[in-house]
């Protein structure tokens, strides 16, 4: 099947490298040192999904008109990527791989004429340099739309990208967003202190804090009306449990979730992003937290924190000390009360 992608982070790059040993033709849009160094060398796959050079056709812009497409740039380059490649795009099925919960409202508003889905990886990758991508962490890609059961077209497109990788059609897609955005709030304090998933999550200056964010993220979503879905191990129901347990019982959360990602130090998503010197998802992420606490009448304060200490980082390259961000947030919660 001619196969298309645009973005080839760690996510679209991870894809391709798949699909491509998988024996299908695959086109990427890709930019700047990635693009020349994938013409040049190809994707070189590793980690938990096996070793895979793939030599795939990529350019600035798609130019071959495939049978199905995925988007899987970062949040904030969708729309513009999208544009991009709509004269390519239309009228195609096209699945938008994306943290946050703007995703299919993004795509649809850019290119009304597709037939867009959702798709959630929940597996673990590391891009820290051009053509090379490391899965290090194995897990399956959701693919849905909405809250209704999956769609034929959903379905089908489902069925191509499990022959390549892990992949499962599901219902209540809007729920496992939201899980997922849960499981997101591991990735801002890697990218503030520059530490880890895993030594963030449990250290005892931070999981305090990151169990703070959690639970204030989950309650935001029963806030807004959501059934979470089930996501790495996380559930409607045990997150009502977390809402309502005290901090301290709380924090076994983040720590079992540190266990689950293995030995494997696992940077992040955003922290990623930082090393490359280039914008985060932070404000869909974290960010997505406080629109949607401002939405429901309430307030976020430790989402808030965490998002402007990543943007301070982005802006000064320097990251944070455990002591300051306890400090940062202790203040904001102060200015809160008071």
């Amino acid at each position: 099947m001619q196969i298309a992608i645009v973005g080839a982070g760690a996510i679209g790059g991870s894809i391709a490298a798949a699909l491509d040993r998988a024996g299908h033709s695959v086109e990427l849009a890709a930019r700047g040192e990635n693009l020349a160094v994938i013409r040049q060398q190809g994707i070189r796959l590793r980690g938990a999904w096996g070793e895979h050079v793939a030599r795939v056709s990529a350019n600035e812009t798609l130019t071959v008109r495939p049978e199905l497409a995925l988007v899987c740039t970062k949040a904030q380059d969708a729309r513009a990527a999208i544009e991009a490649n709509a004269d390519v795009l239309r009228g195609l099925p096209v699945v938008i791989v994306q943290n946050g919960l703007e995703a299919l409202d993004t795509a649809e508003a850019a290119l009304p004429d597709a037939t867009w889905m959702g798709a959630l990886a929940l597996y673990a990758t590391s891009y820290l340099a051009p053509g090379e991508i490391t899965v290090t962490t194995s897990g399956p890609t959701y693919v849905g739309a909405g809250v209704d059961a999956p769609s034929p077209a959903i379905r089908a497109a489902t069925g191509v990208l499990a022959g390549a990788i892990p992949a499962e059609a599901i219902g209540n897609f809007r729920g496992a967003q939201w899980t997922k955005l849960i499981v997101n709030q591991v990735n801002a304090m890697p990218a503030i202190t520059g530490l880890s998933a895993q030594q963030t999550l449990t250290h005892p200056l931070l999981n305090p804090v990151i169990t703070a964010s959690m639970r204030e993220a989950v309650r935001t979503g029963f806030a807004r009306g959501i059934h979470y879905g089930k996501v790495q191990g996380l559930s409607n129901t045990l997150l009502r449990v977390f809402a309502a347990a005290p901090l301290r019982v709380g924090g076994a959360l983040p720590r079992l979730m540190a266990r689950r990602m293995g030995e494997t130090p696992n940077p992040g998503s955003t922290l990623q992003s930082i090393r490359r010197g280039q914008l985060t998802e932070i404000d869909y992420l974290n960010g997505a937290v406080v629109a949607e606490a401002r939405a429901a009448g309430r307030t976020a304060a430790i989402n808030q924190v965490l998002v402007d200490l990543v943007h301070g980082v982005e802006r000064s390259g320097d990251f944070v000390t455990p002591e300051a961000v306890v400090a940062a947030v202790a203040a904001a919660l102060s200015a809160t009360a008071g």
